[in-house]
């Protein structure tokens, strides 16, 4: 079974045995580098006790990453919020702005300074990372054509400040690793390369056994990737919902997702 929290343990066993060394999108931005490294990004969208338990899961191992809470109830968990920060993690603002205020960059700036003051009463924030809102005709990340997130004292937006020439980036968007098929806004624009060099994982597994043993031995995947290798440096997105620890919220979230990307296949053609 894919996408539980056994085998998201698996995954980062497999790159810490293959000597990747993990950082934070805050470290990124702040100039860490190293020759091998994964950012472990988190968009905290629904169920936030699904992100404390990987955090806690990661914590265990030595890891941390970023989590990206959104300004909504389904994701903002003021004692989660507090418990992922003193575990060693980032916290980042998940925002969505011009969608929640329907377009108006007035309020949408408001709305984003007003939810970044509350984040920040409950931990340290120095990056953020917009959420996708795919129903929505608004794209917040068109909030900084007339504003500078970097006027906030944020160091780091991954659509901005993210070199995908140098990172190769996996998202389970679609809860799937090839979800960029049904991605209405989580794209970056080397996808279309990283498909011609065969560069393509489907499900959890084809990563881990990429990374365990230099090359894919998946055949599951659309486009076979026997022999290719996964990258040195790569950034990671998660969004922990999507993850369970039991059969019937697995079951139920395999059927609600596989519902939710023949929306989003639709809204992409």
């Amino acid at each position: 079974m894919d996408f539980i929290i056994k085998k998201h343990q698996q995954l980062l066993q497999a790159l810490q045995a293959a000597d990747y060394h993990f950082i934070t999108f805050r470290d990124y931005c702040e100039g860490h580098r190293y020759d091998k490294m994964v950012i472990l990004r988190h968009d905290v969208d629904l169920l936030p006790q699904h992100s404390l338990r990987f955090a806690k899961v990661q914590a265990a191992l030595g890891v941390h990453g970023s989590y990206y809470f959104r300004a909504v109830p389904e994701s903002w968990d003021e004692a989660v919020i507090k418990e992922i920060s003193s575990l060693g993690h980032e916290v980042g603002y998940h925002y969505e702005c011009l969608t929640t205020c329907g377009g108006d960059m007035a309020a949408g700036i408001q709305d984003f300074e007003k939810h970044l003051k509350a984040l920040r009463q409950l931990a340290e924030v120095k990056t953020l990372c917009m959420h996708g809102s795919p129903l929505s005709p608004y794209d917040s990340k068109d909030l900084w054509k007339e504003h500078s997130y970097r006027d906030y004292g944020l160091i780091g937006e991954p659509y901005f400040d993210a070199d995908f020439n140098d990172l190769f980036y996996l998202t389970d968007t679609g809860r799937r690793w090839d979800g960029w098929k049904v991605s209405v806004r989580d794209k970056v624009a080397q996808q279309e390369e990283w498909v011609k060099q065969g560069l393509v994982f489907h499900s959890t597994e084809d990563i881990i056994d990429a990374v365990q043993k230099g090359r894919s031995l998946s055949t599951s995947t659309a486009l076979s990737n026997h022999g290719v290798e996964v990258p040195d440096r790569v950034m990671f997105t998660f969004h922990p919902q999507r993850w369970n620890a039991s059969f019937l919220p697995w079951a139920k979230e395999l059927v609600l997702q596989n519902a939710k990307n023949l929306i989003k296949r639709f809204l992409v053609s």
